[in-house]
């Protein structure tokens, strides 16, 4: 996900997506513990979604 789709979403839609994202970094922490999980490289993509958002969601916030 870029940073500039990211934009376009006001606070309540980050909020929405965070928690998505964090809903999908648990799941792959799950399927690398029960060894499931081939594509280890999906985790720090999540990492860095949640960053992304975290990042924008503090932003809008210093801007008030």
């Amino acid at each position: 996900m870029k940073a500039s789709e990211l934009r376009q979403k006001n606070g309540a839609e980050l909020e929405k997506e965070l928690l998505d994202l964090r809903r999908a970094q648990f799941s792959l922490r799950m399927q690398i513990a029960t060894q499931q999980l081939t594509n280890t490289s999906q985790l720090g993509k999540v990492r860095k979604d949640i960053a992304r958002v975290k990042t924008l969601q503090r932003e809008k916030a210093a801007a008030k």
